[in-house]
């Protein structure tokens, strides 16, 4: 049998969008059969409907239309995004006690360092930048050429990580007009389709598999949602 710290990460996607509260409840429920050492790791990949969450650092001031869209707490680290069609979302469910000890920093490197890995697969250039979480990119001609393309916000109980990372590959950038994204508000959104790059979700997971096997230097297995053990999460679209 193989030893439970050598697993592959199991690696799932939605196809329909996932209802948020109900998603948060399967990300809490795999984190604990981690813990307990009664489940694997998880990539959980999909998309939300309309949304806005707000982290355990959200200031009130920077949800500007809160009727605009279902406003969800979040026990994630950071401010408030937005979550709709269009953007991809990977949910990490990883043991990070075993994989970086107390350092939550090297591993929300590590989430930055594989999202600029799987941009540069598409030719985009992610960058990163001191005291602000998550992967920007410079629109050169432009006069507010540094936009954000990838949000991140993790959560770890018992040493086990949830929530994750976001990246914009077509989304309605206006739909972020409602909030001051993660509380930056001299910094504008971008996308994949807003750089030119316009490209599947499907091409946007195969690269940040690819990229997360060589950043994490884990191995991966495809299971669909139900063989992952995530319960039927969706709404219609």
């Amino acid at each position: 049998m193989m030893d439970f710290d050598r697993r592959p990460v199991t690696w799932t996607a939605s196809r329909d969008l996932v209802d948020y509260p109900a998603a948060v409840t399967a990300m809490e429920r795999r984190a604990a059969a981690i813990h307990a050492r009664e489940a694997s790791e998880l990539v959980w990949l999909l998309e939300h409907p309309p949304l806005y969450t707000a982290g355990t650092s959200a200031r009130d001031a920077d949800l500007k239309h809160p009727d605009r869209f279902p406003v969800f707490a979040s026990g994630r680290g950071g401010q408030l995004t937005y979550h709709g069609p269009g953007q991809r979302i990977a949910y990490v469910m990883l043991d990070v006690q075993r994989r970086f000890g107390t350092d939550v920093r090297a591993f929300v490197g590590a989430l930055e360092r594989w999202v600029i890995a799987g941009l540069a697969q598409l030719g985009i250039r992610g960058e990163v930048r001191p005291g602000r979480v998550g992967v920007w990119v410079s629109h050169r001609d432009r006069a507010d050429a540094e936009r954000k393309i990838a949000a991140i916000g993790i959560r770890i109980r018992h040493g086990v990580s949830y929530h994750g990372i976001s990246l914009n590959v077509d989304p309605d950038l206006a739909h972020y007009d409602g909030i001051v994204p993660c509380g930056i508000a001299d910094r504008g959104v971008t996308s994949l389709a807003d750089l030119g790059c316009p490209t599947s979700i499907k091409d946007v997971d195969m690269c940040l598999r690819t990229s997360f096997e060589a950043t994490f230097g884990a191995e991966t297995e495809f299971a669909d949602p139900a063989g992952a053990g995530i319960e039927p999460v969706v709404v219609s679209k």
